[in-house]
């Protein structure tokens, strides 16, 4: 029996001589404009599929924008001096990017900006000692360099109290929003601004989708697919509920992250080595195009920091920073916090998922990427699906969304809000 999954119902003005409903037959539907709903998206259209993409706030503005912008090859993972599943899972995925970025995947992200070609590792003191030998065997080798002479490290670290050791990472970093650019441009005309909650509704039959109704103007169009896949990160559980699903589950891991505004010259992308299995601190820096760098601090700090006050945060990472980078003078920096829920498949008492989760329920995909990194493994396991259904590209030129529907626009960078009441 067929079911219309929605807290509202549009009115139809069958009698009204304005009113017109437009079926738009595609391959597939994506729901979700993060990196993976993009990559996937993206994709799709490269090799002649009719594809929309449909959002419901700006693409790339939930997970995708609060990532740090490695592109993690792993390391991270090993940190235990143990080659983890999760660590095998991503090993792959730098070059893959790196192809990407250079215009020689089919997916082009030539167009989109490096902020740097590598991601570190420091140590502080002794404590990287006993990984040397570790990062240097042969099931790391190609992705993992020890930096003997301090003229090649970073410009950050060749300063006289620095003591430590330095590894150069096969990890690069990445500004998202020219990443979302490069992966939306020349595809905005099939890329549909959604509102589930006034003007769109998914129609089922069982836990099939019939197909997704949108409201636009005058018009109501009717968007039939072969198949629908979600890629909407935390927005999923909601999206299942209108779909009438359960499963499969979601989890969500939630960070307090950490940004500090400076005018000091001197970016830094690195992992802070600590004494439990994830970085005492990660670091990336960001241009905010006014002369400054907003750091952005995450991992074992935006972990513990759940249980922090903003202000609680900003204190501790104040103190982390003065100790770990005493020659860094920070006095005239502005400070900020940001929740970030990690969304991802559930599992046993909340662990990380090593890889790209995709679920099939009869016409539609649920999936998450779980990491960044993963967004072209998640768009390699939705085609291994449709290769296998044989649910082959119909042919997408001169495809198009009606004139005159919405588009979502680019996501802002996720400091934009986060200094606006303090001043320089």
């Amino acid at each position: 029996m067929r079911r219309i999954l929605q807290a509202f119902y549009f009115p139809l003005l069958l009698s009204d001589p304005l009113y017109m409903t437009q079926t738009i037959e595609t391959d597939v539907v994506v729901i979700g404009g993060g990196i993976a709903g993009l990559w996937l998206f993206n994709t799709l259209n490269q090799q002649g599929y009719k594809a929309l993409l449909l959002e419901n706030a700006t693409l790339g503005g939930g997970q995708t924008i609060k990532s740090q912008g490695i592109v993690h090859g792993g390391t991270k993972y090993t940190l235990t001096g143990t080659l983890t599943k999760a660590a095998e899972c991503i090993a792959g995925m730098p070059d893959r990017w790196r192809r990407a970025l250079k215009g020689e995947d089919e997916v082009d992200l030539s167009g989109a900006d490096i902020l740097s070609q590598s991601q570190y590792l420091w140590s502080p003191g002794d404590l990287g000692s006993r990984l040397t030998s570790f990062f240097a065997s042969k099931a790391l080798r190609g992705r993992v360099e020890q930096l003997k002479k301090a003229g090649d490290f970073p410009d950050i670290f060749r300063h006289e109290g620095f003591r430590g050791k330095i590894y150069q990472l096969n990890e690069v970093v990445l500004d998202i929003r020219t990443v979302v650019r490069a992966l939306v441009k020349g595809l905005e005309d099939r890329i549909l601004k959604v509102d589930w909650s006034e003007n769109t509704r998914i129609v089922t039959d069982g836990k099939k989708i019939d197909f997704i109704e949108h409201k636009a103007g005058d018009k109501t169009l009717q968007i039939k697919a072969r198949k629908f896949v979600t890629t909407a990160g935390e927005g999923t559980e909601a999206l299942m509920k209108l779909w009438g699903i359960t499963e499969p589950e979601m989890q969500k891991r939630p960070l307090h992250m950490v940004m500090v505004r400076h005018r000091h010259p001197e970016p830094l992308f690195a992992h802070c080595l600590g004494t439990k299995p994830v970085p005492r601190m990660t670091v990336t820096s960001h241009p905010d195009g006014e002369g400054n760098w907003v750091w952005y601090l995450g991992g074992e700090i935006a972990e513990d920091g759940m249980e922090r006050t903003p202000e609680e945060q900003i204190r501790v990472a104040r103190r982390e920073l003065a100790a770990l980078l005493p020659w860094v003078n920070l006095d005239d920096a502005q400070w900020a916090t940001l929740f970030v829920n990690r969304a991802e498949p559930k599992q046993t008492k909340l662990l990380r998922p090593d890889a790209a989760f995709i679920h099939e329920t009869e016409n539609g995909i649920v999936s998450w990427p779980t990491k960044l990194a993963l967004a072209p493994n998640l768009s390699d396991e939705v085609m291994k699906v449709l290769n296998r259904e044989q649910l082959l590209p119909s042919g997408n030129e001169g495809f198009a969304l009606p004139n005159e529907v919405k588009h979502p626009e680019i996501c802002q960078p996720f400091w934009s809000e986060a200094f606006t009441d303090q001043h320089d």
